[in-house]
C-alpha cells in the first residue's frame, strides 16, 4: 500500500516563491512514488500570498490552502497545517525555499529505515558571518542549558510520522517551540545535513530582535538554568556582601582614621540592583509564559481553508 506525506509549509511573504515550491515539491513526491498532499499555510500574508494561493488550488487537486486570519508566527502556520493533515508522515518547510524540498527524498529513505523523525541539520548557512556565529552560539548555549537534549543546527525543516504528529497535536500549550517539542517526544530520530541557503526571493523577515525572541522562547521553554542561576547570583552577593563586612571591620581595627568614600557603597548599590533587575526579568519571563498558556486563548484562528472543487 502506498504511502501518504503531507507537506505543510509556512507562508509569509513568500508570494513570488509558491509556484517554485509547489513545482519542486510535486518533482520530488512524483519521484519518490507516493500519495502527497501539500498544505500552504498563508499567516496573513501583507502581500498577494492569498491570491496566489486560490489559484493553485483550482489547477491541482493535491493542494490545500490555509487562510489565517492575522498573523500567529511560524510555529502556529505549522500547527494549523499539521492539525488538518491525512499523510502517514509530515514535512515541515519554510515557505521562502531555505528549506530544499529536494531533502524530502533523503527524509523519506531514512524514514522507510524505520526512524520516526527525521530532521535536517544546517553544516552551513549563507548569511551575514555575525548572523552565521550568533545562531551557532544560540544552538550550542541552548544545547547546554535544556533540560532534553536538542540537535545542535536542527531547524523546523523535518519529516515525522503521523504518530509523532499525533502526540505534538495533543500538547495544550500555546507558546510553541517545535523543534524543542520534537526533540521531547523521543522516539527514534535521526539528523540529515544540508545547507541552508538564502531566500530566492525578497528580504528576510528575520532581524536580531525577532531571532533573539526565538532565543529566548526557546531556552524559557525547556530549561530551568535560569531560575537556578538566580540562586547562584543571589549566594554570589551574599558573600562578597560578607566578605565586605569582614574587611570593614578589620581596617576599621587596624586604622580608624581610613578614609570612608562613597565609590563603594556606588557600586555596590548597582551591582546589587543590577541582579535585582535580572532576577526580575528573569522571573517575568517564566511568569509571562504562564499568563499565556493559563489564558487559554486558541492558537490560531483560520479566516478559510481553501480546496480543489
Amino acid at each position: 500500500m502506498s504511502k501518504k506525506i503531507t507537506a505543510v509549509i509556512a507562508c509569509y511573504k513568500d508570494e513570488q516563491a509558491i509556484p517554485f515550491m509547489h513545482e519542486r515539491l510535486t518533482k520530488v513526491f512524483c519521484k519518490i512514488g507516493v500519495d502527497y498532499e501539500i498544505i500552504f499555510v498563508n499567516d496573513a500574508s501583507p502581500d498577494d500570498t492569498e491570491t496566489v494561493l486560490k489559484e493553485l488550488v483550482k489547477k491541482d487537486p493535491h493542494v490545500v490552502a490555509v487562510n489565517h486570519s492575522r498573523n500567529f508566527n511560524s510555529q502556529m502556520a505549522f500547527t494549523s497545517g499539521m492539525d488538518i493533515a491525512t499523510g502517514d508522515a509530515v514535512v515541515l518547510l519554510d515557505g521562502d525555499l531555505q528549506d530544499p524540498p529536494e531533502l524530502i527524498e533523503e527524509f523519506y529513505n531514512k524514514w522507510m529505515e524505520g526512524f520516526d523523525v527525521v530532521y535536517g541539520v544546517r553544516t552551513k548557512r549563507e548569511a551575514t558571518l555575525l548572523m552565521q556565529i550568533l545562531y551557532k552560539l544560540f544552538y550550542r548555549i541552548f544545547h547546554k542549558l535544556s533540560y532534553i537534549k536538542i540537535p545542535l543546527n536542527a531547524g523546523d525543516f523535518s519529516l515525522m510520522d503521523t504518530k509523532i504528529v499525533q502526540i505534538m497535536k495533543a500538547f495544550p500549550e500555546r507558546d510553541r517551540f517545535l523543534r524543542g517539542l520534537r526533540a521531547w517526544t523521543g522516539f527514534k530520530q535521526i539528523g540529515v545535513p544540508y545547507v541552508r541557503p538564502e531566500r530566492m526571493f525578497g528580504q528576510t523577515t528575520n532581524n536580531f530582535f525577532r531571532n533573539f525572541n526565538w532565543a529566548t522562547k526557546g531556552i524559557f521553554s525547556f530549561s530551568y538554568v535560569p531560575l537556578e542561576m538566580m540562586i547562584l547570583f543571589s549566594l554570589t552577593v551574599f558573600f562578597i556582601a560578607l566578605m565586605g563586612i569582614v574587611v570593614e571591620l578589620v581596617l576599621r581595627f587596624i586604622d580608624p582614621s581610613a578614609p570612608r568614600g562613597y565609590t563603594t557603597i556606588l557600586i555596590a548599590i548597582l551591582f546589587m540592583g543590577a541582579v535585582q533587575l535580572l532576577s526580575i526579568s528573569i522571573l517575568g519571563q517564566y511568569i509571562g509564559k504562564i499568563f499565556e498558556e493559563v489564558k487559554a486563548r486558541p492558537k490560531y484562528i483560520v479566516k478559510s481553508i481553501l480546496r480543489h472543487q
